[in-house]
């Protein structure tokens, strides 16, 4: 608050005696400055609460606000957060979002593919295993079973048994100084599929033009988030 308005606030004995190098106009000075810190941080309140927008500091603290603060759990205060605080941003800002689609499985993938940034999560329930629901984590993701796991079981219905498990690497490339061919000799007629291939009308994208990655609807916030069902397909209820 101005000093200005601090003073109009005092009786009228007061504001006569708060003249230039009085006593009262320098003990309003001092008021004045010390209610400029807090007055900033007013002005910006809002900024706090922004997900892209808060202090690093504060954002760990948010995640309390949309229940996903078994994200950052670690043994100890000073441990440094599981996830970059890009990725954790991105969950405090689709937090509505996820616990709109909680106990589902669009609701756990979308949730493991925020925090992680990888695709590929496949749940499976298996026929002979009612109420079990098997995670595959793609290899990509694979160094990070341990936030993967506590993801998992937050997110499933609780009456729901859970298994993570990973998918095997892909086979590794063929060594070229073992494995390529030997050239044709000279005058040998060109094998086949070896020549320039033919144009496609796929996009880079894939066929169609479907984009690959996670996808197709941006949501809250900076990052993008599958699709959930249509509106005329059922919902995916919890397993």
């Amino acid at each position: 608050m101005r000093r200005a308005a601090i003073e109009r606030l005092l009786p009228a004995a007061y504001q006569r005696a708060a003249g230039p190098g009085s006593v009262l106009g320098a003990l309003l000075d001092v008021m004045e400055a010390l209610h400029a810190p807090d007055e900033a941080v007013l002005a910006d309140v809002d900024a706090l609460f922004a997900p892209y927008r808060t202090p690093d500091g504060f954002v760990a603290y948010l995640t309390r606000w949309v229940a996903m603060d078994h994200v950052v759990v670690a043994p100890r205060a000073d441990a440094p957060l599981p996830l970059p605080l890009g990725r954790l941003r991105d969950l405090v800002a689709h937090g509505a979002l996820l616990a709109r689609w909680r106990g589902t499985p669009y609701g756990m993938r979308t949730a493991l593919e925020l925090a992680t940034g990888v695709t590929g999560f496949v749940l499976e329930e298996p026929a002979d295993r009612p109420f079990h629901v098997v995670v595959r984590v793609p290899p990509a993701a694979a160094d990070r079973l341990t936030l993967v796991t506590r993801i998992v079981e937050a997110e499933k219905p609780a009456a729901v048994t859970v298994e993570v498990t990973t998918d095997p690497a892909a086979a590794p490339a063929p060594d070229p100084t073992t494995d390529a061919p030997e050239p044709p000799a000279a005058g040998d007629p060109e094998p086949p599929g070896t020549g320039d291939p033919e144009p496609s009308d796929a996009g880079a994208d894939g066929p169609e033009g479907a984009a690959t990655g996670v996808a197709s609807v941006r949501a809250v916030g900076r990052a993008h988030v599958p699709s959930p069902a249509s509106p005329d397909q059922p919902s995916e209820e919890p397993s």
